[in-house]
């Protein structure tokens, strides 16, 4: 298993894990957190859902609360059930690796997405993340706490994980001007998820 398999994998087995997938929100106070610190230019939270799989829970959630959703999804399966469950919003098939939408988002968000890609994958993402951020937009991602490389599961396939340092990470953002808001390693709050908060002080 590499990155490189990631998608075709969730393509098989993607339907499966949306079946399975828990509906309890562990995410919720990260997610109130983003909601929080977005601006509201429109009156509407804005919200880029990189790898967006089939919108439930953390979707529904979010546009349960106002927000404006526009979903990245390279798999037809799942980019189907985003649509079928988030009838209001936007959904675009495509690689988040090689997205370049020109438009800008108050909040973008890539949980439990993000942390498939490579290392140098996510290294180029950090200026695909500030091509389409807006002033003061929150962008919230989950990694590993450590760097290195791990193998998982989804429903019965094995699936590729990887991660930079922290200390990497806070550079990366730094660099593409992104100020960190919250850093949580393993939360216990919410499953052991390693997360990160930042907000884009770029014009």
């Amino acid at each position: 298993m590499k990155a490189e398999h990631v998608i075709a994998t969730y393509e098989r087995v993607g339907a499966e894990w949306a079946r399975m997938r828990a509906r309890n929100l562990m995410e919720k106070a990260w997610l109130d957190r983003m909601l929080a610190a977005s601006p509201r230019a429109t009156g509407k939270v804005r919200v880029l859902d990189l790898g967006c799989g089939s919108g439930r829970p953390i979707g529904t959630y979010l546009t349960d609360r106002g927000a404006a959703l526009t979903g990245v999804e390279p798999t037809k399966s799942l980019g189907a059930l985003y649509a079928q469950n988030l009838p209001d919003a936007q959904v675009i098939a495509a690689d988040m690796r090689r997205l370049r939408l020109d438009q800008a988002f108050d909040a973008i968000i890539a949980w439990d997405s993000f942390f498939h890609l490579s290392a140098d994958d996510q290294r180029d993402m950090f200026p695909v993340f500030a091509a389409h951020a807006a002033p003061r937009a929150t962008l919230m991602f989950t990694s590993g706490h450590l760097a290195g490389e791990a193998i998982g599961q989804v429903g019965d396939a094995p699936i590729y994980h990887a991660s930079l340092a922290p200390d990497a990470y806070q550079a990366l953002l730094t660099q593409h001007d992104f100020k960190v808001l919250r850093y949580t390693p393993e939360d216990p709050d919410c499953g052991g998820h390693t997360g990160w908060l930042a907000q884009y002080q770029g014009d």
